[in-house]
């Protein structure tokens, strides 16, 4: 599986990184949520240079002339709720996607110890697709997983590429053990290198949906 790591390459996406990251900033909720969402329009721009292409003849205003157009059926995934805003990042350039929505949380049966559970489901079918699975915080790649075997329930992807912000070193191990090898890519804006006993990615950002939408009881 090969996994793409844009920190090892520093562009403005690390700009914006630290601003997801840092407390003195990241309170501000539009910010937070922009930031995402410009994360996954780059992101969405470079998985386009991945695409098949057809060429499409066009009439402008002096002449015709054939242009390239993305020739794969692209699929956006997300994970509610804290993909949301990443996920409309890559929707703002990937425009003629279709879209399937996931609903997973943790429950916990300790205070470390929890359970995922797929709640929702919403997807096209997705036979012979190029499948793109979007969240921001993959920690343990459990979450990633139990969508992806939802999604699978509406038909057989021929590409997936799975799309993070924050990844820890275990979840991208995770990931390449439980996904198909052949025919997937990760993308990621950071790796960080552990997750604490509660799950969560260490340094990270904190928990990504509340920074986004505010708390939950």
């Amino acid at each position: 599986m090969k996994v793409i790591n844009f920190d090892e390459f520093p562009s403005v996406i690390n700009q914006y990184m630290m601003e997801l990251r840092n407390v003195d900033i990241q309170n501000d909720r539009l910010r937070f949520r922009r930031n995402l969402e410009r994360i996954g329009e780059l992101m969405a721009y470079e998985i386009s240079h991945t695409f098949k292409y057809k060429k499409m003849e066009v009439t402008t205003p002096l002449a015709d002339m054939k242009c390239d157009v993305i020739a794969d059926q692209v699929v956006l995934g997300t994970i509610f709720r804290a993909g949301v805003p990443f996920h409309q990042g890559f929707l703002n350039i990937l425009d003629r996607s279709e879209n399937a929505f996931v609903s997973a949380y943790r429950k916990y049966k300790e205070k470390e110890s929890f359970d995922v559970f797929i709640e929702y489901i919403a997807s096209p079918n997705l036979d012979g697709k190029t499948l793109i699975l979007v969240d921001p915080m993959l920690a343990t790649g459990a979450s990633m997983e139990l969508s992806y075997r939802a999604l699978l329930t509406k038909g057989t992807p021929s590409r997936i590429h799975i799309a993070s912000v924050i990844a820890s070193q275990a979840a991208v191990d995770y990931v390449k053990e439980h996904f198909p090898a052949d025919k997937t890519t990760l993308w990621v804006a950071a790796v960080d290198p552990e997750i604490n006993d509660h799950s969560y990615i260490v340094p990270g950002l904190g928990d990504a949906g509340d920074l986004a939408y505010g708390g939950k009881d």
